[in-house]
C-alpha cells in the first residue's frame, strides 16, 4: 500500500458518522437489522405485563367468590353448607375451607369431595419440564418480576396460619400470589362473616397462566428466531451485494492509484442497474480516460524531448563550429543558424506550454457569447496590417451579425483561427486565394477554411491533427512551425464541445477546406 493522499478538503457534515464510523459496512448492515428483530424479541417481555393483569383479575375474581360465600353462607341450611362449599369448589376450580371464630376449622372441600387441584412434584416431571421452569426464572429475572413466597400447606390448618384470614379487614377480602413447587401460581383469597362467626379461605393451583405463558413465549420465541435467522441470511445478502463490489472497486482504485500496473481493469459490473453498478461504469470510464491521458503525457514528453533535440542538436554543431572556423562570413552564418535555431526552440516551447495548459485553461475559463463573424473581421484586418500573409488573398464572406454567435473564451477562439488561417496560407501558392465563411447550420456554427494548396491526402486527415505532425510545404524554411498548431486548434475545439474536420473543397477546386462546427449560443445556453 502507498502512503495515503491527504487532501484539503473537509468531510461535508451530511456525510460524517459518528460513533459508528468504525464499523465496516457489512456490520451497520447486520445491526440495523438485528435492531429491528430485537423490537420483535422484545414482545416475550410484553409477555409479563399480559401476565401480571391476568393474575390480578384471578385475584379479584377470588375475592369475589369469598365475599360471595360469606354474604350466601349464612343463608343455607347448616346441614346443607358441606356439600354447598363442596360444589361450589368443584365448579370453582378451588378449594374452599370454613374456620370458626375461634380458629377452629369446620369444613374443607378437599375432605367432602374430590381435591381440585394436586401439586406436582418438580422432582418427578421430565427434562423438558424442568428446562421449561429455567427459562421461567431466567424470564422473571430479566423484567424484574417481584420473587414470590413458596405456597406451604401448614402443620395445624387453623384460621391463624393463614395471614389471607389473620389480616383481613371486615366486610372485605384479602388475596395472595404464591408459588406452588412447580413455579405456578397459588392464588387465595380469605374474608370473615361482619359479626366474625366464621371465615372462609379459597386457595387455588392457577396452573393455566403459567402454561399460557409459556405457549405464547415459545411461539414468539420460534417466530424471532426464525424472523432472525431470515434476517441475517438477508443481511448477509444485502452486504453481499453492497460490500463484495465496493471492495472490489476499492482495490482496482488502489492500483490504480499506485500505477504498477500498465493496464488495471476495473469491474464494470454491466448487469447491475443500480448505483453500485453506476459507481463501477463511472470508475471503469475515469480509469480509461486516466490511462489514456496518462499515455498521451508520455507521448506528448517523449514528442517534446524528440523535437528539442534537433534544434539543440543545430545549436550546438553551430556553436562548436563557430569557435573553429575564422572566416567571418562563415562565422556569420554560424551565428544566423544558431539564432534561428534559438528562436525555433524558443517557439517549440511556448507551443509545447500552449498545447500543455489549454486542456486546463478551457476547464476553468467561463464561456461568453461570442460573434465569430466580429471577430474574423478584426482577426484579417490585423493581419492585413502587418502584412504577413504574403501573395495570399484571403476573403471572407461576412455573415449577419449575431448569426455566426458561439459560447466560449475569445482569447482561445483567436488562437484557434489563427492557427488554421496561418496553415491555410502556409500551403497556399503565391497569388492563391484563402477562402472563410462562417454559417449557421441548425443549431451549429460552422466555419469553413479552404485553400488552394495540394489538399490533403484522405490517409493523412487525422494524423495532421496529430502533436508535431511535421508534414509542410517544400517552400517553407525548415522549424519555421512546431507542428502543433493544429493540435491546438483541435484541443481549443474539442474544449469548446465543437468538432473539426479537413476534406476537399466543396467547389471541386484543388485545395483542402477545414470545416469547424461549434453549437450556436442559443443552443449552449439551453
Amino acid at each position: 500500500m502507498g502512503p495515503d493522499i491527504a487532501l484539503p478538503i473537509v468531510e461535508p457534515a451530511d456525510l460524517q458518522l459518528g460513533w459508528s464510523r468504525g464499523l465496516s459496512l457489512t456490520s451497520r448492515i447486520l445491526a440495523v437489522n438485528l435492531f429491528v428483530l430485537a423490537l420483535l424479541g422484545a414482545g416475550l417481555f410484553f409477555l409479563d405485563s399480559y401476565r401480571v393483569r391476568l393474575i390480578e383479575e384471578r385475584q379479584s375474581a377470588a375475592r369475589t367468590q369469598v365475599e360471595f360465600l360469606v354474604q350466601s353462607l349464612p343463608l343455607v341450611p347448616p346441614d346443607k353448607r358441606g356439600p354447598f362449599i363442596a360444589a361450589f369448589g368443584e365448579k370453582n376450580m378451588s378449594r374452599i375451607r370454613l374456620y370458626a371464630g375461634n380458629d377452629g376449622k369446620l369444613m374443607d372441600s378437599f375432605e367432602l369431595g374430590p381435591p381440585t387441584y394436586v401439586f406436582r412434584d418438580p422432582e418427578q416431571e421430565p427434562i423438558r419440564k424442568i428446562a421449561a421452569r429455567i427459562i421461567d426464572r431466567v424470564f422473571d429475572f430479566l423484567v424484574l418480576s417481584p420473587e414470590l413466597d413458596a405456597f406451604v400447606e401448614p402443620k395445624i390448618d387453623t384460621k391463624d396460619a393463614w395471614p389471607e384470614i389473620s389480616e383481613e379487614k371486615a366486610g372485605s377480602a384479602t388475596s395472595y400470589v404464591r408459588f406452588a413447587p412447580d413455579l405456578t401460581h397459588v392464588i387465595s383469597a380469605g374474608a370473615g362473616s361482619p359479626t366474625g362467626d366464621f371465615y372462609i379461605l379459597s386457595t387455588a393451583n392457577e396452573r393455566d397462566i403459567r402454561l399460557f405463558v409459556r405457549a405464547e413465549r415459545f411461539k414468539i420465541g420460534m417466530f424471532f428466531l426464525l424472523a432472525l435467522g431470515i434476517g441475517v441470511l438477508l443481511s448477509m445478502f444485502l452486504a453481499r451485494t453492497i460490500v463484495r463490489p465496493l471492495r472490489h472497486l476499492a482495490r482496482a482504485a488502489v492500483k490504480v492509484r499506485l500505477g504498477r500496473a500498465q493496464e488495471v481493469n476495473v469491474p464494470r459490473l454491466p448487469s447491475r442497474r443500480d448505483e453500485i453498478g453506476m459507481l463501477a461504469r463511472a470508475l471503469s470510464d475515469m480509469s480509461i480516460a486516466l490511462r489514456q491521458r496518462i499515455d498521451a503525457t508520455e507521448a506528448f514528453a517523449a514528442d517534446v524531448a524528440h523535437e528539442i533535440k534537433n534544434p539543440l542538436a543545430s545549436l550546438r554543431s553551430a556553436l562548436d563550429g563557430s569557435e573553429r572556423i575564422e572566416d567571418p562570413s562563415l562565422r556569420k552564418q554560424l551565428m544566423e543558424v544558431a539564432k534561428a535555431d534559438v528562436l525555433r526552440m524558443d517557439r517549440l516551447i511556448s507551443d509545447i506550454s500552449d498545447a500543455s495548459r489549454v486542456d486546463s485553461q478551457l476547464a476553468k475559463a467561463k464561456f461568453e457569447p461570442i460573434d465569430l463573424g466580429d471577430m474574423i473581421e478584426q482577426l484579417l484586418q490585423a493581419r492585413e496590417n502587418r502584412a504577413c500573409d504574403g501573395d495570399v488573398t484571403i476573403a471572407f464572406a461576412r455573415p449577419r451579425r449575431t448569426i455566426a454567435t458561439v459560447m466560449g473564451e475569445d482569447v482561445r477562439l483567436e488562437r484557434m483561427l489563427t492557427n488554421l488561417i496561418d496553415n491555410a496560407v502556409s500551403f497556399s501558392p503565391p497569388g492563391s486565394v484563402v477562402e472563410i465563411s462562417a454559417t449557421l447550420a441548425e443549431e451549429e456554427v460552422i466555419i469553413r477554411v479552404s485553400d488552394e494548396g495540394p489538399g490533403v491526402p484522405e490517409n493523412e486527415r487525422e494524423a495532421i491533427f496529430r502533436r508535431f505532425h511535421s508534414e509542410r510545404p517544400v517552400s517553407e524554411n525548415f522549424g519555421k512551425h512546431s507542428g502543433l498548431g493544429l493540435a491546438i486548434a483541435r484541443t481549443i475545439i474539442e474544449g469548446h464541445h465543437g468538432r473539426i474536420s479537413v476534406r476537399d473543397r466543396v467547389d471541386g477546386k484543388q485545395g483542402a477546406c477545414f470545416e469547424i462546427a461549434l453549437p450556436c449560443a442559443a443552443a449552449s445556453s439551453r
